[in-house]
């Protein structure tokens, strides 16, 4: 059972790395309680680069697995994203079963899971995460063919299992297809009927669903403090303080590292931010490190193709810092030369002055549109 699961944490340092050891070792822990398991213990290793075959060396490796023993952990979890031939090795060094944060992550999204489409696409970035693992798992079961150039029942079994990864894939890939050209004409619909679209982002757990479901009124929507509860993509309507109906959409949250394959696989959840009039860029107030997850979060809105969307920040659960601290954040933001809101969606603080903040960013945008078609036109 995962739930009575214990793990040792590892992770390196390298120089110029953006966030030290701890701050990730700390965010991998609170990943791995999303899934039950326990964390017993940690440890890093300073080096100038990764080691190509057990990522931390191979004396570290060896310690590792007397640490495990000691600890009674039967699960090694690695902060870096490893290659099939480092958690092969690094299984055979300490014994014991050995995760990486990508995969972590990806577990948690198969958790969360509700609909079929977001069953599907994380199934897809689970396949694709397989795949490359099952080379060195089978190098090593064609040794049962016991000779140069053989073809061993173990490689049989591999190149079988791979061709039916491979084949899932493009299956869910033809479906995920059909869902994309339904939101496109969804899109469309909406577009014909001049309803604007904002979209809530931000790091996971910031409070985006807790937001939407504030601004909205609907009480049905499931909130929930823990990391990625929003898998989906849930439409509202939101009226303005001029009575003005927009659609108001919440997506998957961010995380550090975010898995190319799962990002890739959410392409179709994700393409509703992409094709936002703006963003509310929700961030947790009460977070210590908030100005070092904001890059992250700015980093992957340029990956999906957003980063050019004009963006409204909204300062979250203000309700548990003090208001002096709270000026100094918006002081920050503004510094920067951002548009920026306080808010506390669970206690409704601020939420009539993000409205109308809402509705002004709004305006001020199709301004902007009305007066490059006019310099267009001439």
């Amino acid at each position: 059972m995962t739930g009575s699961r214990k793990a040792v944490l590892a992770a390196i340092d390298l120089p110029g790395r953006h966030f030290p050891p701890d701050v990730l070792l700390d965010e991998l822990e609170l990943l791995l309680g999303n899934l039950g398991i326990r964390t017993v213990g940690r440890v890093t290793q300073r080096r100038n680069a990764p080691d190509p075959t057990f990522l931390i060396g191979r004396g570290k490796a060896e310690e590792l697995k007397a640490y495990c023993a000691a600890a009674e952990a039967s699960l090694l979890v690695c902060n870096e994203t490893l290659s099939p031939g480092q958690k092969i090795n690094l299984e055979g060094a300490t014994g014991v079963e050995v995760w990486d944060r990508p995969f972590v992550i990806m577990k948690i999204f198969e958790r969360r899971a509700r609909t079929s489409e977001a069953k599907l696409q994380i199934e897809m970035a689970l396949c694709k995460y397989e795949i490359p693992h099952l080379k060195g798992l089978g190098e090593q079961m064609s040794r049962l063919g016991g000779g140069i150039g053989t073809r061993g029942p173990g490689e049989t079994e591999f190149e079988r299992h791979r061709r039916k990864l491979e084949r899932r894939v493009r299956n869910i890939a033809i479906n995920l297809e059909t869902i994309k050209k339904k939101r496109g004409l969804q899109r469309d619909r909406r577009r014909k009927l001049s309803i604007p679209v904002l979209s809530l982002v931000g790091y996971t757990n910031s409070g985006k669903s807790s937001l939407l479901r504030a601004l909205s009124g609907d009480k049905t929507l499931l909130v929930e403090d823990r990391l990625f509860s929003t898998l989906d993509t849930f439409i509202r309507k939101v009226h303005l303080p001029s009575g003005e109906e927009i659609l108001l959409a919440d997506t998957v949250g961010f995380i550090r590292d975010l898995p190319p394959d799962l990002v890739a696989s959410f392409r179709t959840t994700l393409e509703e931010i992409v094709n936002s009039e703006y963003i509310l860029l929700v961030l947790d107030a009460s977070d210590p490190g908030l100005k070092d997850v904001l890059p992250v979060v700015e980093e992957t809105l340029s990956d999906i193709g957003a980063g050019e969307i004009p963006r409204l920040f909204v300062l979250n659960k203000t309700d548990l810092l003090p208001e002096s601290s709270v000026a100094l954040l918006e002081e920050y933001f503004s510094s920067r030369g951002e548009k920026v809101v306080s808010v506390s969606a669970l206690q409704g603080a601020g939420l009539p002055r993000l409205l109308r903040a809402m509705e002004d960013f709004l305006g001020q945008g199709r301004t902007l549109q009305q007066e490059r078609s006019v310099c267009h036109d001439a």
